[in-house]
């Protein structure tokens, strides 16, 4: 039976928060029985839209460099099951030889040993922007739009989260804030189908807000189709350049698998608790206007004892 890696929908997050906690740098990086294929899809999206999945401001190449050594430092030492040091670098063993990308970025190299996204955000006049990234599994956002952008306007689209909030200003803080230790926190949404690209643009968000449609318009589709993603996002602060390292971990779980779930009495109260508490501008962020409250029903019969 698949059990969910995390459950942030269990309660242990709440939706539209910034939810940051400390995090053991041991655990930084997260590898699972899914790597091959995340690598396997990495690879094929350099090699067919590399300009859709990764953007770099010239000048971030050696805080790039510096990401890659922190992996091939701290992967052989935590998966050495995994992978290994080699003369050149660190090695994935028992991985299929792949043609090197067209990229030769040392960020796009070391998104080729993870299953994380990364992201380089560094400090300017206008705060913390993106400079430089690898992006092969938005969820419902493009980095093209974002490159460039200060925090406060990458934001814009999220409610509560624009220029002058609160938590606009409280992340900026904690980014200029952040030494030598790391932070995480988790993020949830639901899709059709399970496919690990899954950008959406601006004009197609607002499209979706003021259309509303349905995802799961046939009365199966809820329990065939319907997967949760779950992102697993942490922080922390390079030592030498001083740029804030942001990674993204995606984890796509059925929602059928709930209805199989030990626990799943628990899981689906504090899931539909979640979703009811989704204010209208909410779900138009995350695209459940329409579907909300069959997701609710859903949940409420299939999880029942």
């Amino acid at each position: 039976m698949i059990i969910p890696t995390h459950a942030p929908y269990d309660g242990s997050s709440k939706p539209f928060t910034i939810g940051l906690k400390p995090l053991d740098l041991a655990d930084w990086i997260e590898v699972d029985a899914s790597l091959a294929t995340h690598l396997a899809e990495k690879h094929r999206l350099y090699a067919e839209i590399p300009e859709k999945v990764f953007v770099e401001e010239p000048q971030t190449r050696p805080a790039q460099q510096e990401v890659l050594d922190l992996l091939t430092t701290h992967l052989p030492a935590r998966y050495p099951e995994t992978y290994r040091a080699t003369e050149n670098g660190v090695e994935i063993l028992e991985a299929r030889p792949v043609p090197p990308p067209a990229l030769d970025a040392p960020l796009v190299a070391a998104s080729l040993l993870v299953q994380e996204d990364l992201i380089l955000m560094r400090r300017g006049d206008d705060g913390w922007r993106l400079a430089a990234g690898s992006l092969c599994f938005p969820s419902s956002w493009t980095l093209t739009e974002k490159f460039g952008k200060a925090l406060h306007t990458i934001h814009i689209p999220v409610p509560g989260f624009g220029p002058g909030s609160r938590p606009d200003e409280l992340i900026a803080r904690m980014f200029d804030g952040l030494q030598g230790q790391a932070m995480e926190r988790f993020n949830w949404s639901i899709q059709a189908g399970d496919a690990l690209y899954h950008p959406l643009s601006n004009i197609q968000r607002d499209d979706r807000a003021t259309t509303r449609p349905s995802r799961f318009a046939d009365e199966g589709e809820i329990n065939a189709g319907a997967f949760i993603r779950v992102e697993r996002q942490t922080l922390r602060k390079l030592p030498v350049s001083r740029d804030v390292l942001f990674t993204i971990r995606i984890h796509l779980d059925p929602l059928a698998v709930l209805a199989r779930h030990p626990d799943k009495a628990r899981l689906a109260a504090s899931f539909a608790a979640q979703l009811l508490a989704l204010d209208t501008a909410q779900l138009d962020y995350k695209g459940l206007t329409a579907d909300r409250d069959r997701l609710v029903a859903w949940l409420q019969a299939a999880t029942a004892d």
